[in-house]
């Protein structure tokens, strides 16, 4: 997927020329690089329209790097924002009562890389302090880390005794136990609480994620949610794990990492292990298939870099919005009228996303 001329107006295609991509790490060996844009065009405008569009905050320098945003359109305003609690960035844009057709395209550049843990090789200067310990093993509106989810991880770890033997005790019991529901809309909402107490452990990326961390969370190894949306298809062969056209408007994926002592953020996907099971063709496999079962004993300490990461937020309020906090944001959102429109229809709202290879 190359890039092309997406951007229609001179302003759109001057602003993106402007990023500083030729200083970019693309051109180191590992890397890749990426463009993805966002259009927004509100349609059926009522009076005030916004946008909140999520933006690439994630600058690692060891797996991703944002080379830049930029954007166009007729807002009448727009600015860079923050949540304040996690990072989580996002451009906001506003159009004023009697705007015919609010319209806006945000484009970023990121360069990628694939990551993976040496476990045969711990560093004892890999650490978290106090503050940020307690700041990854708290809980959050969807996520508690007492009761039910307590009592579920205690029983899981048993035996465990360090972070990474806790992680992947975790980490296996979520592949063997949960299973991807096509039904659920979106990637789900992620209500660990819900999942234990129904005894419905089916969901997508968001719920079956979200879970992992809850739990290592309640039993003291620090976990957080990475919200993001593939970008490219899967260099190796998982026609499920990657996206398949330019067009990645639905293409949305959350991840999950737990820090172990020695060896950093550790980074696993368990959700995509039940994608593969459930999706990889001719589709519906067991554990025990050869796809699955490489894809189980990839996906516990790296992943593929043909995703990007935009935050590591939850419980987001959005800017000079009266809308109850949202989950988390990995969705274009808007409204107009001080109506919130549906982020999981983006034909009913108006955003399409589109991505391309950069060659630097």
């Amino acid at each position: 997927m190359n890039r092309r001329l997406f951007l229609k107006s001179s302003a759109a295609a001057a602003a993106v020329q402007a990023l500083p991509w030729g200083s970019a790490h693309a051109a180191i060996e590992g890397w890749r690089g990426y463009e993805i844009t966002t259009r927004v065009e509100i349609s059926r405008p009522r009076g005030i329209s916004r946008a909140w569009i999520p933006l690439p905050s994630v600058d690692d320098g060891r797996w991703q790097k944002v080379v830049g945003n930029a954007w166009s359109g007729n807002a009448a305003r727009t600015d860079v924002m923050s949540d304040g609690k996690y990072g989580v960035s996002m451009l906001y844009a506003e159009w004023p009562a009697g705007t015919a057709a609010p319209v806006i395209e945000v484009t970023s550049q990121v360069a990628t890389r694939d990551r993976a843990i040496d476990f045969a090789k711990p560093d004892s200067a890999f650490d978290l302090g106090k503050a940020d310990r307690e700041f990854y093993t708290a809980p959050t509106d969807l996520i508690p880390t007492e009761g039910l989810v307590k009592k579920t991880a205690l029983e899981i770890i048993k035996g465990a005794r360090t972070d990474v033997e806790k992680g992947r005790a975790i980490y296996e019991w979520i592949v063997e136990n949960t299973f991807r529901d096509p039904k659920t809309r979106g990637c789900g909402i992620g209500d660990v609480n819900a999942m234990l107490e129904t005894g419905n452990l089916g969901g997508k990326c968001a719920d079956l994620n979200a879970l992992y961390v809850g739990l290592a969370r309640s039993v003291g190894v620090p976990a957080r949610d990475v919200y993001g949306i593939r970008v490219a298809p899967s260099e190796y062969g998982y026609k499920s794990l990657g996206t398949g056209s330019a067009n990645v408007t639905k293409a949305q994926h959350c991840r999950a990492e737990f820090f172990a002592r020695g060896y950093g953020w550790v980074p696993v996907d368990p959700a995509d292990v039940r994608k593969v099971a459930l999706e990889e063709p001719p589709g519906k496999l067991p554990l025990n298939d050869a796809k699955v079962a490489a894809a189980r004993k990839r996906l516990f300490g790296s992943w593929e870099m043909n995703w990007l990461a935009y935050n590591m937020g939850h419980d987001v309020k959005l800017p000079n919005s009266s809308s109850p906090k949202i989950p988390f944001l990995m969705y274009t959102n808007a409204e107009t009228g001080g109506e919130l429109l549906d982020q999981l229809d983006p034909d009913g709202l108006g955003y399409s996303i589109s991505s391309w290879d950069i060659k630097a």
